[in-house]
C-alpha cells in the first residue's frame, strides 16, 4: 500500500523526471522547450498543482540552459519574452486540463491527444498576445512555423509517453493522478 508520503515523493520524482527530459530537449532542439508536450502528459497524469510545478520548473530550467550555455542576450525584451514564456508554460498546462473532464472515460492516447491540442492552442495564444507587445507577430502566427512546432512537440510527446511507461514499467511508482 502506498502512503502518502510515497505518493508526494513519486509526484515529486515524476516533476524532475519530466523537467530532466524537457532539459535534454531544450538542449538538443537549442532551445525549443517542449511545453505543450509536458502540459499535456502533466495534464492526464498529475495533479494540477505537479502540473504547474513541472511547466515552472521546465520552464526555470531552459532560462538557466539558455543564459548559462546558450548565451541568451541579456536584453530587457529577452528577459520579457522569458517571462512570456512562463506564462505562456502555466497556460498551456491550464489550457490542457479544460478539455479532459468531458473525456474521462476515453483511452488514455486520445485524453493525450486532446489535452495536447488544448495545451497547444493555450500556449500559442500567449505567445501571440506576448508577440502583440514584444514584436514578432509575423513569426508567432507563420502557418509553416506553427505546423513544425505542432508536429515537432507531438513527437516529443510519443517520446515522453513512451518514456513514462517505461519508467513505470521499470517500477517508478506512478504520480499522484490528476482528477478528473
Amino acid at each position: 500500500m502506498t502512503t502518502t508520503l510515497s505518493k508526494s515523493g513519486a509526484s515529486m520524482l515524476w516533476i524532475l523526471l519530466l523537467t530532466a527530459a524537457s532539459t535534454v530537449t531544450t538542449l538538443v532542439l537549442a532551445c525549443a522547450t517542449p511545453f505543450p508536450s509536458l502540459a499535456a502528459l502533466a495534464a492526464v497524469h498529475m495533479r494540477r498543482r505537479d502540473g504547474i510545478a513541472t511547466m515552472l520548473l521546465a520552464w526555470a530550467a531552459s532560462q538557466a540552459v539558455g543564459f548559462g550555455l546558450l548565451n541568451y542576450a541579456h536584453k530587457a525584451t529577452t528577459f520579457a519574452w522569458g517571462g512570456a514564456l512562463a506564462i505562456g508554460a502555466v497556460a498551456s498546462v491550464l489550457a490542457a486540463r479544460v478539455p479532459l473532464p468531458r473525456f474521462a472515460q476515453a483511452p488514455v492516447w486520445a485524453r493525450l491527444a486532446i489535452a495536447y491540442v488544448a495545451g497547444f492552442l493555450g500556449f500559442k495564444l500567449v505567445m501571440l498576445a506576448s508577440a502583440l507587445v514584444l514584436g514578432g507577430v509575423h513569426t508567432a502566427v507563420d502557418p509553416m512555423i506553427m505546423a513544425n512546432q505542432f508536429v515537432r512537440n507531438a513527437a516529443i510527446l510519443a517520446g515522453l509517453y513512451a518514456l513514462y511507461r517505461g519508467l513505470l514499467a521499470l517500477g517508478v511508482p506512478a504520480p499522484v493522478a490528476a482528477t478528473a
